[in-house]
């Protein structure tokens, strides 16, 4: 919910930014310079954008006051026209001069403003470029334990919004914000050259535009604050509602649910429409000052000419000049408080940089050539938090191709020994080794290229089945491919599919069965052909034929390997070699089933607690 209020406000609305609630830095100063690196490389093109953004204003701002020229010239003409003047006339060859001139101003401006926000385009491109690829290199050597604390839309939004806010603002923005304090300060110096008086009464206006601006803002800067959280609240609640329909349905809840999103509708639309109302009267009272400057210009100006202090093509262009005055007023609020949302966007994006990374891989790493398969925790310590220990003094000796069940609650612990063993998390005490190799002397690829891993949420992505199984091993031919699926019982269902293997799974792979689903992923582990395998087991969201098809599988994968197993049908793990059994974090007992059923502890209680009800 907070990413797409993060969203909406970051980067919506941009027209009409002086009312929104905008997201401010926690340091602007900071990032602001951090910002201003990533920028160093194209200082260059920075510099021209600024002289580009000079020559185009200028030539744009000197506009008026020529054709002021050429309105005193018609002026001129027609007066002495109209007062008999004999050989009296209008010259229009001055004015066709004024006006080709102008054609030239216009199109030499275009041609300059065309060419700075190419440049700029470039120098956003370049710029995000760098930032994406810097966040990219850092998602890949955070630890396992960032991802774990954080929401999935959460780093996205990083990633994506935050981005392509400062992309927006790069290339936008600050071409705007250049050109509107340009145009300002030109505008007020070509002002001063027609008339001071007239320039006065305009700056007079000024404050008045500013007061009125800013308490309309105030007004309705808790009303947007209001329409954001609503937002959010009724995008929650509609991703909830259409993800769980059919629990929705299930236990008809459809009104109930329907109650609760015209509540939340309701209140949106009341503070969405007390927000944009009054947001929207900032436009009429505006114009309304605008109006009044005008007014006040025209008849001053008009007494001015009378009195011969200046020309009446001067009043007309000063009429022009009060226009393009207010408009980049207006801009360059609208564009501060872009630049202060884009601020709050990067520093975003630098948490993610100044994260903690994972802990380097040696220089002088260890690489088994034919690894077995032992595997040995010596003492093992570890714990998510440094207050709050979860594995202590952990002990295990497991032998090549013997079969490690590990049992016990939810929240025990199973989980984390197998991470710690594939060096997602690094252990606080003691030493984890894999055929005498302490597993801190290999590099991680190494390390990780020795375990399969076939885990209870299967991930497939959106390609051929093919692709999906080779995932593994992206140099398999044709023959490993076909002999792997064979092996998991999965190659009979792939040719009875339309396409067989060049059958394209979906986004979501739901175009399969979830046991079909699992079959593949157990393929995909045993073209691997690694020395160890983890398996959580995951049948029991499958029937009966396909669980027994998936246990046919596993034992194939598990045959001559040195095996983890997480178990939740303990059934299914009797033949195991070596059962641990952990509550909180610890192991506490550990053996093979008949010695633990003997024992009558807690592996029994959980083994019988499992059959009492089938009885």
């Amino acid at each position: 919910m907070s990413d797409k209020n993060t969203k909406s406000t970051s980067s919506g609305h941009r027209g009409n930014a002086m009312s929104i609630p905008v997201e401010k830095a926690k340091n602007f100063k900071v990032t602001l310079n951090r910002l201003l690196v990533y920028l160093k490389p194209s200082i260059s093109k920075l510099i021209l954008v600024v002289i580009l953004a000079i020559f185009s204003t200028i030539f744009s701002i000197l506009s008026p006051k020529i054709m002021g020229k050429a309105t005193t010239k018609l002026f001129e003409g027609l007066m002495m026209k109209m007062k008999g003047i004999p050989g009296a006339s209008i010259d229009f060859g001055y004015i066709s001069n004024i006006i080709v001139i102008l054609s030239c101003l216009y199109v030499v401006s275009a041609a300059f403003s065309y060419i700075m926000q190419y440049i700029m385009a470039s120098v956003a491109q370049n710029t995000v470029f760098e930032m994406r690829k810097d966040v990219s290199d850092k998602l890949g050597k955070l630890p396992l334990g960032y991802y774990d604390s954080r929401s999935n839309g959460e780093i996205l939004s990083r990633v994506t919004n935050d981005i392509d806010n400062v992309s927006n603002t790069l290339q936008q923005s600050i071409t705007q914000l250049i050109t509107s304090i340009i145009t300002i300060l030109g505008v007020i110096v070509m002002m001063f050259t027609i008339s001071w008086v007239l320039t006065l009464i305009t700056l007079i206006t000024l404050p008045l535009s500013i007061i009125i601006t800013k308490t309309v803002a105030s007004k309705s800067q808790k009303f947007f604050k209001e329409q954001q959280f609503y937002l959010g609240q009724l995008n929650g609640h509609v991703e909830e509602t259409y993800t769980g329909h059919k629990v929705v349905k299930a236990f008809s809840q459809e009104k109930e649910s329907i109650k609760k999103f015209s509540d939340i509708n309701n209140k949106l639309y009341n503070v969405a429409w007390r927000a944009q109302f009054i947001s929207g009267v900032i436009m009429p009272l505006m114009s309304f000052v605008n109006n009044l400057g005008y007014v006040l210009v025209s008849v001053v100006g008009g007494v001015l000419v009378t009195r011969g202090s200046i020309q009446i093509g001067d009043v007309q262009a000063f009429i022009q000049y009060t226009r393009q005055f207010s408009q980049p007023i207006v801009q360059t609020a609208n564009v501060a408080n872009i630049i202060q949302s884009t601020i709050a966007s990067a520093e975003r994006v630098f948490e993610i940089l100044d994260e903690d990374e994972e802990i380097a891989d040696i220089d002088n790493s260890v690489i088994v050539d034919n690894p077995k398969g032992d595997v040995v925790f010596e003492n093992v310590e570890f714990s998510y938090k440094k207050d709050q220990s979860l594995i202590k003094n952990m002990n295990i000796n497991v032998k090549k191709g013997q079969m490690v069940a590990i049992v016990g609650p939810t929240g025990a612990g199973k989980t984390t020994l197998v991470n710690l063993l594939m060096r997602f998390y690094e252990i606080d005490g003691g030493r984890i080794t894999v055929d005498g190799v302490d597993i801190r002397d290999f590099k991680r690829s190494d390390l990780r290229k020795m375990f399969g891993m076939v885990l209870q949420d299967t991930w497939l992505f959106k390609g051929s089945i093919r692709d999906n199984v080779a995932y593994s091993k992206l140099n398999a031919t044709e023959k490993e491919i076909i002999d792997a699926t064979y092996a998991a019982h999965a190659d009979r269902f792939v040719r009875t599919l339309p396409s067989g293997y060049e059958t394209i799974l979906n986004e979501e792979a739901d175009n399969i069965s979830q046991g079909q689903k699992q079959l593949l992923t157990i393929a995909r582990a045993i073209l691997l052909d690694p020395p160890i395998m983890i398996l959580d087991e995951a049948t029991s969201s499958v029937d009966t034929r396909t669980e027994s098809y998936i246990q046919k599988a596993m034992e194939t994968l598990m045959k001559g390997r040195t095996s983890f197993v997480i178990a939740h049908r303990l059934s299914t793990i009797k033949d195991a070699d070596i059962i641990l059994v952990m509550n909180r974090g610890k192991i506490i007992e550990q053996g093979n089933h008949n010695d633990l059923m003997k024992k009558n502890g807690f592996y029994a209680d959980l083994y019988n607690s499992q059959f009492v009800g089938n009885i």
